[in-house]
């Protein structure tokens, strides 16, 4: 899709980071937007950095089949179309597998992965019903590699993946594009906000942490999103965002059972 101009796009996850990045480079390309978060401040200020544009905004937990389908009929009501959905609400869980509760690991899987599920699924009819649309579903690094106190994450991307590029086979032919987005370190609150128990680094606290991960992510949620509209323009059926995300992904084809013995050694300890 080469020119989002009047074209509406649907982004989950828009009241921070990576989605009100993604609704900012929209609107400079003259698409109509529909944004949904469960943090209504932080929606109401993305709307607030839209210039000379009235957005439509709802409050919508992804992790509730009905909210995404009733957002979806919103949608429509109000454009009589959509033309892209960017699926990118996401949430993290730091913990071990022995030690993880499965409260935590249903509340992971219902915004990573069954959102990206009902965001999909509730607009895929209509969407092959337009002359050209797209998809974009985000997983993350973390969909290419496994990390230690990260498994119910890297069990959601991996999933939102495997999900992405199964739908993009289905529809080879169609009028609908289907991208599967895998960004590394992004600098966002996604580290801040994570329901942290325990750390890749046993020393660190959450804050500690969160701290950390601030320091090794290299690209900011402007820049991932250049990327994302980049990948729909082209019709690219993965993305890869920062030079982290692509040493990862050459790390897994040439050690795909030895990349962590490379990659924890570069884990700073303190």
């Amino acid at each position: 899709m080469k020119d989002l101009a009047g074209k509406v796009v649907v982004i989950t996850g828009a009241g921070s980071g990576i989605g009100r990045a993604l609704a900012v480079a929209c609107n400079a390309r003259g698409a109509r937007l529909a944004l949904a978060d469960v943090d209504e401040p932080g929606l109401r200020q993305t709307a607030a950095s839209l210039a000379g544009t009235d957005p439509m905004l709802q409050h919508c937990d992804v992790s509730d089949r009905a909210q995404i389908e009733a957002f979806r009929d919103a949608v429509l009501q109000r454009y009589g179309a959509a033309d892209v959905v960017i699926n990118n609400a996401g949430v993290a869980v730091s913990d071990t597998v022995e030690g993880m509760s499965y409260e935590d690991f249903e509340w992971i899987m219902g915004i990573n992965f069954w959102g990206v599920v009902y965001g999909t699924k509730a607009f895929l009819p209509h969407l092959k019903t337009r002359p050209e649309a797209s998809i974009v579903n985000i997983s993350s690094v973390f969909g290419l590699i496994a990390v230690p106190t990260q498994s119910a994450y890297n069990a959601t991307k991996f999933a939102v993946r495997g999900f992405t590029e199964s739908l993009r086979h289905e529809m080879a032919g169609s009028p609908v594009h289907v991208m599967c987005v895998h960004p590394g370190g992004i600098r966002t609150n996604i580290a801040r906000r994570q329901r942290f128990h325990v750390g890749l680094n046993p020393g660190l606290d959450a804050k500690a942490s969160a701290d950390q991960f601030e320091r090794l992510a290299r690209t900011t949620p402007e820049r991932a999103a250049e990327v994302i509209l980049q990948g729909i323009a082209r019709n690219s059926p993965r993305c890869l965002i920062g030079a982290d995300a692509r040493i990862i992904d050459w790390l897994v084809r040439w050690l795909p059972e030895r990349y962590w013995a490379v990659i924890g050694r570069l884990i700073p300890r303190n």
